[in-house]
């Protein structure tokens, strides 16, 4: 991988050494040593691109430990309601063992007096009060867990879809990732990667492989890599496609033919990657061109290396998730 740009490097001291000597002009010397300069910077990046998916991993991680809990919860809020209710239960037994012993009482001091049948008819009157606002409140007592057990059981559902549909999309992305990675296995990995990112599939694409300096038509290498990967997706019905374009800052030669800037560049680079797609079989509606020119940098840095780096094509496969926003909306 470091070959190619180490032969570089020496060829650049070399070619300085030879031209100062003959009395190179400074504007010869200072474009090789903003080369030297672009070389060495692309080695910060993967160490950023690391930190990233490390940190996007942790956050995934988190998602799904709160899912986990959330869902722990409700079953301990359930265990809590199903407690109440035995409790309630049997305080409802208590309270008819009462009013029965009551009733017997009642009519074993129907012989006594009128004023202790008064108050007797006045406690059975009492308690029968009582008992009538329990059985009402253990009522909506039980309605309250009837529902309460039926929405948990839809969010269970909800959540067991969810976890089904996480579980098939991450599969696809993954088969999709395999299937484009054998369909494109004879090109230089360092000008063509694949690979997993938010849930998407990226297309990596240099430069080198793809256009000559300042050029937007692609080179014969680049067609071909780009009709095997339009092949590898003519049966990918569920996968929309973005073409981003990107340029690393150098400003375009002043005078290029149809170019203002890099958005031209950029856009155009993208547009004519997308007419080579379609053009092998790739279905218009689902391909979206587009240019970032250079505000979106793998790496910041204002070296040759990062600047060949930021040079690319980024080719973005995107699984669509309609089942999975349904689930989400119905919550």
């Amino acid at each position: 991988m470091l070959k190619k740009p180490l032969l570089q490097y020496a060829s650049v001291v070399l070619l300085t050494t030879g031209l100062l000597g003959s009395c190179t002009t400074t504007k010869k010397y200072n474009a090789l040593l903003a080369q030297k300069v672009r070389l060495e910077k692309e080695k910060a990046d993967c160490q950023s691109n690391l930190s990233k998916s490390n940190k996007e991993r942790t956050d995934l991680s988190k998602q799904v430990a709160d899912l986990t809990e959330y869902r722990s919860q409700l079953a301990a809020d359930t265990a809590l309601l199903g407690s109440t209710l035995r409790k309630t239960q049997n305080l409802y037994g208590d309270l008819s063992n009462t009013y029965d012993k009551l009733i017997k009482n009642h009519d074993k001091l129907m012989a006594n007096s009128a004023l202790e049948s008064s108050k007797l008819s006045k406690d059975l009157a009492r308690r029968d009060d009582e008992l009538k606002k329990l059985s009402e409140s253990l009522t909506k007592n039980r309605s309250q867990l009837d529902q309460l057990s039926a929405d948990l059981k839809a969010r269970e559902e909800r959540l067991n879809e969810l976890e089904r549909i996480l579980a098939e999309k991450d599969k696809a992305v993954n088969a999709l990732r395999a299937k484009v990675s054998n369909a494109l296995l004879g090109f230089n990995s360092k000008d063509l990667s694949v690979d997993v990112r938010n849930g998407k599939v990226y297309v990596s694409l240099s430069e080198q492989l793809l256009f000559k300096s300042g050029s937007t038509k692609v080179d014969a290498k680049g067609q071909d890599a780009l009709r095997k990967l339009a092949v590898a997706l003519k049966d990918q019905e569920d996968v929309n496609v973005v073409v981003e374009g990107h340029t690393d800052d150098v400003p375009i030669a002043r005078g290029t033919a149809g170019l203002q800037d890099n958005w031209d560049l950029s856009v155009l680079r993208a547009t004519e990657i997308t007419r080579i797609l379609t053009n092998a079989g790739l279905g218009r509606t689902k391909i979206t061109p587009s240019g970032r020119a250079d505000n979106v940098p793998l790496d910041p840095a204002k070296t040759a290396e990062a600047r060949q780096k930021n040079r690319r094509t980024e080719i973005i496969l995107t699984p669509k998730l309609d089942e999975l926003f349904q689930i989400l909306e119905a919550n």
